[in-house]
């Protein structure tokens, strides 16, 4: 919220009348008054809330629109201007065949100053191509023809970083449901790749390179070879000094469109980079701009993050402030137009598990297997045995808790099944979890809850670093009230 607050205060006097005005004729006639109060008065969420007369959940809907708005304003700000040039490039011809020669130089070079402003390099490949036939007869065809092999060179340089991008976080969300260390390795050598594209461009200082190399060198640093697990960590860019950058380069190039939607992926990755070194005061700055971004990020920016870790980032956070039975409603509003791609399986069953969790937090537990089952029938689990045991952990919580003995025993039946096929020890935190809910379902036993309370000691005790979903359950007297 303090985002859109934030934003709402710095627009122009302009601005302001013109989003207002366009929200008043479109009839969001609550968008229009939540922007006035926000930019007019000081009130509390609390307050606006009266004043509109709505719900937390529709006041969450209410601000995101709201947020989208503003956003689609300021960026056709940004668009008008680099339309024109775009519209500009497409009448080169038209300029070489009824402009005089010298008018026509004259007129391209004006536009690759403009372009360079943008960063467009594909366009800038046509006015280098162009201006290369203009001068052949000159001594500059050498310099227009070595600038147009650049350009071609770096704009087949940014399209395989790219690309290597996206098969980066697509394979992140494989390893992190096996944790292997091949899979690892296959990380951490594309990693290795993106640096050594990048470093073959270093001679053209190419921000847009540097910008994409951040994005998957910090985020490897953090969730694949931590700083404080590597021994090279001297060798290495400080994460700080590179966020100065890339805020550095934002600054410079504000008039760029993909800078300026990239720009909430670095406030996620600076929020977890505190969150990781536990510096929660300063990861707090960050949270509600992501968390007011999060149906955006895991809809449209999986080729540049794996925006799905912050949801259990987030789970993280409410169980350290005691705020989990908040998640509930809150997610009614913030996923509100999110549709979940079920062929990103990682992603998929990522969030269902965060809904269930949330749904168990605030006891609703009969939604919570809803979410479960339906997962299991849309998509098949059998490439990730980890992950599935899990999903039929959290779902025979939810059957304990609700005193459904048979499908309890069936799934625990399967549960055990499974758990011999892949060995004891592979996953003993399922072995423990599965104590704890049998001996919570024999409801003959007197000593149950001290049996309960030995096991979860156990559990207490043990590490485990692949997909894990129970280390999210508090394991606390509120727990066993309810598996009691």
């Amino acid at each position: 919220m303090a985002k859109l607050k934030n934003i709402i205060k710095q627009l122009s006097n302009d601005d302001y009348e013109q989003i207002y005005k366009s929200l008043a004729d479109s009839n969001a006639e609550k968008s229009a008054d939540l922007l006035r109060y926000m930019h007019q008065e000081q009130l509390s969420d609390a307050k606006v809330m009266e004043k509109l007369k709505v719900n937390t959940n529709a006041y969450y809907t209410l601000r995101s629109r709201l947020n989208q708005k503003i956003e689609e304003h300021l960026l056709a700000q940004i668009e008008s201007p680099r339309t024109d040039l775009l519209r500009k490039v497409a009448n080169i011809n038209e300029i070489v065949f009824t402009k005089k020669r010298t008018i026509a130089i004259t007129t391209l070079k004006t536009l690759e100053k403009q372009l360079l402003d943008y960063d467009l390099s594909n366009e800038l490949m046509i006015v280098y191509k162009t201006l290369k036939k203009l001068h052949a007869t000159s001594p500059e065809h050498f310099t227009y023809s070595q600038l147009y092999n650049k350009h071609v060179a770096y704009t087949l340089a940014v399209d395989e970083v790219e690309s290597l991008l996206s098969d980066y976080f697509k394979k992140y969300g494989i390893y992190s449901f096996s944790d292997d260390d091949t899979d690892k390795m296959k990380l951490s050598l594309l990693m290795k790749e993106v640096h050594n594209k990048c470093k073959m461009h270093a001679s053209d200082h190419s921000h847009r390179l540097y910008i994409y190399q951040s994005c998957v060198n910090i985020f490897h640093r953090l969730f694949v070879e931590p700083d404080d697990e590597t021994f090279e960590e001297d060798n290495l860019e400080p994460i700080e000094d590179i966020f100065n950058k890339v805020d550095s380069i934002f600054s410079d190039y504000e008039k760029d469109t993909i800078y300026f939607h990239l720009n909430i992926v670095f406030q996620l990755l600076r929020l977890e980079y505190y969150n990781h070194y536990k510096l929660y005061r300063k990861a707090e700055k960050y949270f509600e701009d992501v968390n007011d971004s999060i149906g955006s990020l895991l809809s449209c920016y999986n080729l540049y993050t794996f925006p799905s870790r912050f949801l259990f980032t987030k789970l993280e956070r409410h169980n350290r402030l005691g705020t989990q039975h908040d998640m509930y409603e809150e997610n009614k509003g913030l996923f509100l137009e999110f549709e979940p791609d079920r062929q990103n399986i990682p992603q998929y069953v990522t969030y269902v598990a965060y809904r269930a969790l949330c749904c168990f937090y605030a006891e609703k537990y009969e939604e919570a297997v809803r979410w479960i089952n339906n997962l299991l029938n849309d998509i098949s689990l059998k490439k990730y045995p980890y992950v599935h045991l899990e999903i039929k952990l959290l779902l025979a919580i939810q059957y304990c808790i609700l005193k459904d003995s048979d499908l309890f025993s069936q799934l625990m039946n399967s549960i055990q099944r499974q758990i011999r096929l892949l060995g004891k020890e592979t996953c003993i935190h399922v072995v423990l979890f599965s104590k704890i809910l049998k001996t919570a379902n024999q409801t003959n036993r007197a000593d149950r809850e001290t049996k309960i309370r030995g096991f979860m000691d156990k559990l207490k005790k043990t590490y485990w670093t692949g997909f894990c979903l129970t280390k999210y359950i508090k394991l606390d007297d509120d727990f066993i009230k309810r598996v009691l």
